[in-house]
């Protein structure tokens, strides 16, 4: 890596900017634009993620603080925060939506070997949403109570990496249920979902596209026995039933058999029942597959702790899809960097160093090496860690 440049550019070195230009041609996003590009707008936003910047005029007080190095960090046009919230504004988002598909494609390939814990050949996902409050007042445009606003990240995390595969971003009342049906869903895999997605007639179309799910069954869950095989207790199952739906609308939804487990958590002193299609896996692997739906809160958790998406830099909605986007887009960045560069520290003690350092002109693999990593398992013993 070239040692003159910043480490900003070496960092933006690995974006595939040819993908970003044609993302930006598809939408038109530079129609009669003579100075501050899409790719200026990009990387205003990229480097107010990485350096935690609260508002507009903070990152055009940063960004103009250094102005002697823009140029060479990319930025062909003058920042000011008026220019960067008005591109914000009416620049079409799905711009940056298909950028950050580029990216997770490019890294769902890289981490496409990556232990999650259980060894199966299949790809295996998690589905499940998470919910970002916004005020009322001021988003007038994601009303989702009488007086609350919100709006939705409903997002499929492929286990292998903890690379999200595919992101929605809705409105506060759109259920999460309804987003199973924008799945492509893909054969021979196994999809992995909380008991809010039991929903029987959208199950059965995971069923007849030669795909498996497994689901925690809900309370009041109505079925009829057909059989029972060995239950492996000293693991924690309980039972392992093929059973049949019971009632008429159920079994109308579902005509097919299902396989019920019941497991007992013993950390946590919980019983727990997962419906299934799959009968060829040992129940303990069923129950092991779900306990990996984990990543996915821990993924939440993570981006609304150290992402800028809880507080945004623009009201309308173009303007926070676009943040959440770019938000999306440098995380998976830094998840690329991880990988192509071996470096062997989490994804938050990486942003930490990229924040203080990306004016400086040190080689970007350099500046990972340098750091103790006893010192900072002392220092952050209860970071989120995403990454081993």
């Amino acid at each position: 890596m070239n040692s003159g440049k910043t480490i900003f550019s070496q960092l933006m070195e690995f974006l595939p900017m040819y993908e970003l230009r044609k993302c930006v041609k598809r939408y038109r996003g530079n129609y009669k634009i003579k100075s501050f590009s899409c790719m200026d707008q990009f990387l205003c936003m990229a480097f107010a993620q990485l350096t935690y910047r609260e508002s507009l005029r903070d990152i055009q007080a940063c960004l103009r603080g250094n102005r002697q190095k823009l140029y060479h960090m990319g930025f062909r046009g003058n920042v000011s925060r008026n220019t960067l919230a008005h591109a914000n504004q009416v620049r079409d988002w799905r711009i940056y939506a298909d950028f950050a598909q580029v990216l997770i494609a490019k890294a769902r390939s890289l981490y496409a070997n990556e232990d999650f814990g259980v060894e199966l050949e299949q790809a295996v996902y998690a589905f499940d949403a998470t919910t970002i409050d916004l005020c009322l007042s001021l988003f007038p445009w994601a009303k989702f109570r009488h007086r609350k606003g919100a709006i939705k990240l409903h997002t499929l995390m492929d286990l292998r990496g903890s690379i999200p595969t595919l992101i929605y971003v809705t409105h506060g009342k759109v259920h999460e249920v309804n987003l199973l049906d924008e799945l492509v869903v893909e054969p021979g895999a196994i999809y992995i979902l909380d008991r809010g997605y039991l929903d029987f007639a959208r199950l059965y179309k995971f069923h007849q596209s030669w795909a498996y799910f497994i689901i925690r069954a809900k309370r009041n869950f109505v079925f009829r026995r057909l059989s029972s095989q060995q239950a492996n207790k000293a693991k924690g199952v309980q039972a392992d039933q093929i059973i049949a739906l019971h009632g008429f609308y159920a079994r109308k939804d579902y005509p097919s058999r299902l396989r019920r487990i019941r497991y007992f958590d013993a950390e946590k002193n919980k019983r727990l029942i997962f419906l299934t299609n799959n009968f060829v896996l040992p129940a303990f692997t069923i129950t092991e597959l779900f306990r990996c739906r984990w990543r996915i809160e821990l993924f939440f958790k993570w981006i609304k702790q150290h992402l800028r998406i809880k507080a945004f830099y623009g009201t309308s909605e173009n303007a926070v899809k676009t943040q959440i986007w770019i938000a999306i887009s440098v995380y998976v960045l830094v998840a690329i960097v991880k990988k192509q560069l071996n470096v062997d520290l989490s994804l938050y003690t990486m942003l930490q160093i990229l924040s203080v350092t990306l004016f400086e002109k040190t080689p970007l693999l350099q500046a990972f090496s340098q750091i103790d990593l006893r010192e900072l398992e002392h220092d952050f013993p209860n970071q989120l860690i995403l990454f081993k």
